[in-house]
């Protein structure tokens, strides 16, 4: 079906995609802003994707059920690991993140290494398969997020960390094999930092979701449109709105 030119039959599923990472991205990154761990989605999210190189490359045929196994062992070990340290080394923490993202990348280049392939890989990994999202994947990503926010509520106040960043672990490697490692970092970031200044929570976080929709249905129609990668189109659309909200709320008495 297409109109002014746009493949809507493709766009749609896409759009249904990000909006189900919003759901969970957007309250999970308010929370992570709150902590000041801002580049522990970045670090869970790289984890995930070594997990999901590391079955890509292991030279056995892997079903899509084993693909997620792989990547949600990978990603809930790292939150279990990112738990201890912030235990142990809470003083540290931040740079112990920046260690770990940089050693997942890096980890992941040497694992994709003589891979004719490797190129394709690392863009899917990063900048994520949006526009080709199936029914099978909208339906897994629907279940998974509504564990996440199920979890979210169960546990509203975990005293023990390690909680929170497993239920992270558990969002984030659902949305990074369809929208990548940086559309992740900027469904979680971006929507929390236009919003810090509201008060209310709950309008925030409609506030955020807002914009996180539009963010995602403009980036997604200027994609089709100019023939631009999706991802990466789908970020600074996200940022150009995410200064708009600012903007507005600086100017807006709380």
């Amino acid at each position: 079906m297409t109109f002014l030119g746009v493949e809507w039959s493709i766009l749609i599923p896409a759009f249904i995609a990000g909006i189900l990472v919003l759901t969970t991205h957007v309250p999970l990154g308010q929370e992570v802003l709150k902590r000041g761990i801002i580049f522990i989605d970045l670090a869970i999210a790289q984890i995930a994707g070594l997990g999901l190189i590391a079955a890509h490359t292991s030279g056995y045929e892997l079903s899509g059920w084993q693909i997620q196994l792989v990547a949600l062992a990978s990603a809930l070990t790292g939150a279990v690991f990112l738990g201890w340290l912030e235990r142990h080394f809470h003083d540290a923490l931040e740079a112990f993140i920046g260690v770990i993202f940089i050693l997942s990348a890096t980890g992941g280049l040497l694992l994709l290494a003589g891979n004719p392939q490797a190129g394709e890989h690392l863009k899917d990994i990063l900048t994520g398969q949006i526009l080709w999202v199936d029914n099978t994947q909208l339906t897994l990503l629907a279940v998974i997020s509504a564990v996440v926010l199920s979890l979210r509520y169960v546990f509203r106040n975990p005293k023990n960390n390690t909680v929170f960043y497993l239920i992270f672990a558990i969002a984030v490697t659902a949305s990074v094999q369809l929208v990548g490692v940086y559309l992740v970092f900027s469904s979680l970031i971006i929507p929390a930092l236009a919003t810090r200044r509201i008060t209310s929570i709950k309008k925030r976080t409609i506030i955020g979701l807002s914009l996180g929709a539009g963010g995602y249905f403009f980036g997604l129609l200027l994609s089709v449109v100019w023939d631009l990668p999706s991802g990466s189109i789908i970020v600074w659309t996200l940022a150009a709105l995410g200064l708009i909200v600012n903007w507005v709320n600086r100017k807006l008495p709380y």
